[in-house]
């Protein structure tokens, strides 16, 4: 399959995509904060970088984009047809270092959750009110839309 744009204008595109501040990532703040919670963004010295810290809560929140982590089952996970072998390798590897993180944050005593950028698309916040007792809660990992208890 031919790519539909040029070279160049692909490589403008993929540059122009964030790895913080998303859409989906504002949006899950904006919910939060308007209901009390307070957190830090992007904490380095926590292994994957959470984008979301709640120290309170002891919970790391990360908000994925089904195409870059490989949602599962989710119609915005494809693999681009040109290059294949590269983005299969480089979007497997996303997933394996996310699985990594998972778990050492884990091991650190730190619960986990996942927030699929589908699920906001759907949402608009609206169904995000499942959220609040999950965090006080004691879930120790998550992934929703999913809303897959893990580990």
């Amino acid at each position: 399959m031919v790519d539909v744009v040029d070279k160049k204008t692909r490589s403008r595109m993929m540059s122009g995509i964030q790895g913080k501040n998303t859409g989906p990532e504002m949006l899950l703040r904006h919910y939060l904060h308007a209901r009390g919670f307070r957190y830090r963004l992007h904490v380095a010295n926590l292994p994957g970088k959470p984008d979301l810290v709640l120290p309170k809560y002891r919970l790391c929140i990360f908000v994925h984009g089904c195409f870059w982590h490989r949602h599962p089952e989710c119609r915005y996970a494809t693999t681009p047809a040109t290059n294949r072998d590269f983005w299969l390798k480089k979007l497997t590897d996303n997933r394996e270092r996310d699985e990594r993180s998972r778990l050492q944050l884990q091991e650190l005593g730190w619960r986990v959750f996942e927030i699929w950028e589908c699920g906001l698309r759907k949402s608009a916040g609206a169904s995000l009110d499942w959220l609040p007792e999950q965090i006080i809660g004691e879930c120790e990992s998550l992934s929703w839309p999913d809303y897959v208890q893990k580990g």
